[in-house]
């Protein structure tokens, strides 16, 4: 291995080339060159005159050369005259002065810049502090956008408040096992709010009784779409009906019983009503009020109801007997025999009258002829509460206490004493006894049937399919039924707790109108006048009530579009009733 070349013999282009950097050209420039290099005489003399010059005006401006003193500088100026001055002396402070790191890389190159150009440095006394944002002027009128006025600019990363993001309805849970063990055990379901405006709270599936005091107070909440009165009625804003009746008479001794039938209108504008075991009947065009006899010694009237032509009125009897009545007269004109309990329900087509015993039976009486009983009808295991012949004849529905409804072939086909018939259709979807029933006057397929009180359910049948169409839950049991003749609509009364009088739109079986404690006690009975505007009704407190519930109008010229042939065909002869 070759030893290095002393710096001394080096050429001049092995030596390292130190950059020349304005403080070094400033220390070159106070440097004597004549003495360091041995110049003339005449430059020697201006390096002498330079040098004092030099060390005499010594440069502070570099904070890390220390000036020298002024015994130093004679020493050295004696001991070694002619030579180029002494190294300067590194400025050693006592306090510490704190240097940055930027300051240090700067002060390692030994120069600043500033703007671009190069200057000596610079201690840095001041810390960067960043421009503000100018706020932007504006008048007081003009509002401030971006903020509220009464809620603060806050921070959303650490706001404590639920926004409507984490209040979703449908949230991303980590357990969703224990999410639906929580719904079941709370009966909450989960996308639904607790608190909502007009929604039923959840239904209970335990307690029966409490359940049923919900449906008896579910006419207190009612919809705002219907307009609560203080006489008790609940109207529709497109549908008004008087809420007080046009007339009330006294009843005394009406018997308060659901399953008996004590009222009929007939088509000549009179009124019969069973009152214990007498029965009367009142003149709508007089007022004149006429008895038409009493039932035997120790029984009572347990229904009634008029001919089609209104001429003959049928009373049925507790003993089960079935009586005939001539309503001009006032005479009995005969007394059909046969049955072993309570008539509760009666019903005409034609020289026909229907009875329905207490004992699940139903027979057809021929008024005609001596032997009057034509056909026996056998469906029912309970008693029979409910009979309605349709306009026509060809069917016949009855309801009883077993919960049934049969429709049965009016055709009666062979007749005689023996004769049974079946029914076309038993519908059993009624959990009470069924005594509401009626026949549409403008769809004859059409047949309506409502329950008691367990049950208090309207149900409309298609008796051509026998398709169940509608079904429509009420407050309170059902005690009748009236289809509008001139409006699609269906009038129901009701029992308790509501005693009211309600009435349904069809098809939609939204309720129209009602009238609430339309009795002091239960709404047992009623029937159509003649003319299809005016129902009466009669209960347990003893009172028969007239209300206007459809237009006089309307319904005259409904009827007049029936035809008139088809009551002259189904009335009855006066002088066959005379046979016995």
């Amino acid at each position: 291995m070759q030893p290095k070349t002393p710096t001394r013999h080096r050429a001049r282009s092995d030596v390292a080339r130190t950059p020349l950097t304005p403080s070094i050209i400033s220390g070159i420039n106070n440097v004597s060159i004549g003495s360091t290099l041995g110049a003339s005489p005449s430059k020697k003399r201006t390096a002498k005159t330079s040098s004092k010059s030099s060390t005499s005006a010594f440069d502070t401006t570099n904070p890390f050369i220390k000036p020298p003193s002024r015994s130093q500088s004679k020493a050295r100026s004696n001991s070694r005259p002619g030579s180029r001055p002494a190294s300067p002396v590194k400025f050693v402070s006592s306090s510490t002065i704190p240097v940055s790191e930027d300051l240090q890389r700067q002060a390692g190159e030994g120069v600043i810049r500033k703007g671009g150009i190069e200057s000596r440095l610079d201690v840095v006394t001041r810390d960067y502090i960043p421009p503000t944002k100018k706020e932007l002027k504006r008048s007081r009128s003009t509002p401030a956008t971006n903020r509220d006025r009464f809620i603060t600019t806050r921070d959303t990363e650490s706001e404590v408040a639920p926004t409507l993001e984490q209040m979703h309805l449908n949230p991303v849970n980590s357990s969703p096992g224990h999410t639906a063990r929580l719904v079941e055990a709370i009966g909450v379901p989960l996308n639904r709010r607790i608190l909502s405006y007009h929604e039923p709270p959840p239904a209970t599936s335990v307690d029966n009784a409490l359940a049923k005091q919900i449906e008896c107070v579910k006419p207190l909440y009612a919809r705002p779409g219907s307009l609560s009165s203080s006489t008790g009625a609940i109207t529709n804003k497109t549908r008004k009906i008087p809420t007080q009746p046009e007339r009330v008479l006294d009843a005394p001794g009406m018997v308060d019983d659901f399953y008996l039938n004590l009222l009929s209108w007939s088509c000549q504008n009179t009124v019969a009503v069973a009152l214990e075991s007498s029965t009367y009947i009142w003149r709508a065009d007089s007022g004149n009020v006429v008895q038409m006899g009493e039932a035997p010694e120790g029984s009572y009237v347990s229904s009634v109801e008029f001919s089609m032509d209104g001429t003959y009125l049928g009373i049925g009897i507790g003993n089960g007997d079935v009586e005939l009545w001539d309503v001009e007269r006032g005479q009995r004109m005969r007394v059909m025999s046969g049955h072993q309990s309570q008539i509760a329900t009666l019903s005409w087509n034609q020289h026909v009258l229907t009875s329905g015993c207490g004992d699940g039976s139903i027979w057809h009486h021929d008024v005609r002829v001596a032997r009057h009983k034509v056909m026996e009808l056998l469906g029912h295991s309970g008693e029979v509460c409910g009979l309605k012949w349709r306009s026509d004849g060809e069917f016949l529905a009855s309801g009883g206490n077993d919960n049934v409804v049969n429709i049965w072939d009016g055709r009666l086909g062979d007749v005689g004493e023996g004769a049974r018939g079946t029914a076309k259709w038993t519908k059993r979807n009624h959990t009470a006894a069924v005594k509401g029933l009626a026949w549409c006057p403008w769809q004859p397929s059409l047949l309506a049937s409502g329950g008691g009180t367990n049950d208090a359910t309207i149900n409309v049948w298609n008796s051509t399919t026998g398709a169940r169409l509608h079904t429509l839950k009420t407050p309170s049991q059902i005690t009748s039924l009236i289809w509008s003749p001139s409006r699609k609509e269906l009038l129901s009364t009701h029992g308790y707790p509501t005693n009211s009088i309600m009435l349904h739109a069809y098809p939609s079986m939204d309720r129209v109108a009602e009238i609430r404690d339309a009795h002091d006690s239960r709404v047992l009975f009623s029937a159509l006048g003649p003319a299809g505007d005016v129902v009466v009704t009669g209960a347990g407190d003893e009172n028969l009530k007239f209300w206007r519930i459809w237009d006089a109008k309307a319904a005259e010229n409904a009827k007049k579009k029936r035809d008139d042939g088809e009551r002259r065909t189904n009335s009855t002869n006066p002088h066959v009733l005379a046979i016995r």
